[in-house]
């Protein structure tokens, strides 16, 4: 649901993965925006109006966005295609990051725009590992990713991780791996950090600080 900027692209974008779609707007000069290319259906009504879901293909739907420019549709056509016709994978696009946080608690997965456009501004103004890549809605958990310090090169991995930090994965040489028990730590390598928010100036400190022995 919402034929803007976004969800003209998110429609092209699945339809060149191969995926059918339909597009639901109640202005129908919105769907200008689809281009030529477009071959997927539109639908010319409100998304939490039950006879146009229907008449999208709701039915047959294995996912649902809703990503116009309001909250409260959004939400509300979110709610009616979960709730209504039983569609498990549904996004509601929320400007209200509160409100998102909500959402995101009952269990409709949100994209809140300002708090996401906020985030990815200041982790590029500020240095590296000011900011998490990743937050979670209720601010507990983030992930991190920092290289790793020249302090900890050559050293086994589980010895980072006495600090606090969990490593969920690392980047070495371009390619993602999932660190074992023997994993030594080599130069350039990217780590991507789990950490619980109320600990992360501490264990963020303590990995700068390097291995105890040093």
């Amino acid at each position: 649901m919402g034929c803007g900027r976004v969800g003209s692209t998110l429609a092209r974008n699945l339809e060149e993965r191969k995926h059918s779609v339909s597009v639901i707007d109640y202005n129908p000069d919105a769907f200008r925006r689809l281009g030529a290319a477009y071959s997927g259906d539109k639908v010319t009504g409100y998304g939490f109006d039950q006879a146009v879901l229907e008449s999208a293909g709701i039915a047959r739907a294995g996912a649902f966005a809703a990503v116009s420019s309001g909250d409260n549709s959004n939400i509300i056509s979110a709610r009616v295609a979960r709730e209504t016709f039983g569609i498990d994978n549904v996004v509601a696009r929320i400007y209200d990051p509160r409100r998102a946080a909500v959402y995101q608690r009952l269990g409709i997965p949100t994209v809140a725009t300002v708090r996401w456009t906020a985030d990815q501004i200041l982790r590029r103004l500020l240095p590296d590992g000011s900011e998490p890549d990743w937050r979670d809605p209720s601010g507990a958990i983030r992930i991190s990713n920092i290289e790793a310090p020249v302090a900890w090169i050559g050293r086994p991995l589980t010895e980072l991780e006495r600090t606090g930090a969990r490593v969920a994965f690392l980047t070495r040489l371009g390619e993602g791996m999932l660190p074992g028990p023997g994993t030594v730590l080599q130069d350039k390598d990217m780590l991507h950090l789990v950490l619980a928010e109320a600990d992360a100036n501490r264990v963020t400190a303590a990995i700068a600080a390097g291995p105890e022995d040093r």
